[in-house]
């Protein structure tokens, strides 16, 4: 494993810095989240935090491969706001907002964009987000990832992992792990407490991979807590774990990235 350097943060860059980098043709890695309860153990910025610590700790990997840009603080959680807490973007208006941000970056130059998402609810929208760029720029190629959902981190899970199926939801056994090895100060384990209630099914369920009937309710018609899943099992040692098999999977979507060669529309051929 190469040492560890600062990552290039794009904020950071003066204009011909950004011109210099875009030439240089790094993946442009953009963490997406959002704010929303989670629960009465961890702060309202959990899905925000992680994923913008993982996005840190690989762009230190990968130094001299990305471009680290400023967070998307905001997601679509319209179905958590009974809750006090979470910011919701209409999804028209979230998922313009993302698609405009990587068309900003192409027009720059950039040829390689990795919005990796840490929030449930925002996926289908970055996916949208992401293919929106490549219509508008088909020379480019903008990706779209969740954490830990490559193969090889869900045998990570599976290996770590104490709860059955409903375990790791929501403020659950994994994101809680993840929160304690990234700032232990932030959570309060005294009052972390399982809730597993949502209305299960054959093919609908709650997990860090869900069913395949995709059904979501308002969150309090079944969530008392905002949780959904075992926070009472994570520990930091389990979210160190998983915080390191986070970031190779981001480096190899990275690297993946590096390795294609660009897309170049050809005129359809006849029969």
């Amino acid at each position: 494993m190469s040492p560890r350097s600062r990552p290039l943060e794009y904020a950071r860059l003066t204009w011909p810095e950004v011109a210099e980098a875009a030439a240089e043709d790094r993946v442009c890695l953009i963490p997406v989240g959002t704010l929303e309860d989670h629960g009465h153990h961890l702060p309202i910025d959990a899905d925000l935090r992680i994923v913008a610590e993982i996005c840190w700790r690989t762009a230190e990997e990968a130094a001299d491969e990305t471009v680290l840009l400023p967070a998307v603080p905001h997601g679509y959680s319209p179905h958590h706001m009974d809750f006090p807490g979470p910011i919701t973007i209409a999804w028209d208006t979230f998922t313009r907002y993302v698609t405009d941000v990587g068309i900003s970056l192409a027009r720059h130059g950039f040829r390689r964009l990795l919005f990796l998402n840490g929030h449930g609810s925002n996926q289908n929208l970055v996916e949208t987000a992401a293919r929106l760029v490549m219509v508008e720029h088909p020379e480019t190629l903008a990706a779209a990832a969740f954490y830990l959902t490559s193969p090889e981190s869900l045998a990570a899970i599976d290996d770590l992992r104490e709860s059955d199926r409903g375990g790791m939801a929501h403020a659950c056994e994994l994101e809680t792990s993840l929160y304690l090895a990234i700032d232990p100060e932030g959570v309060d384990m005294e009052l972390a407490r399982d809730e597993r209630s949502y209305p299960e099914g054959q093919h609908a369920w709650l997990d860090w991979t869900d069913g395949s009937l995709k059904l979501m309710p308002w969150w309090s018609s079944f969530s008392r807590t905002g949780v959904q899943g075992s926070p009472t099992l994570a520990t930091p040692e389990k979210g160190k774990a998983l915080l390191e098999a986070a970031v190779a999977e981001a480096v190899s979507y990275v690297r993946e990235l590096r390795d294609k060669p660009l897309p170049e529309r050809r005129r359809p051929e006849g029969p």
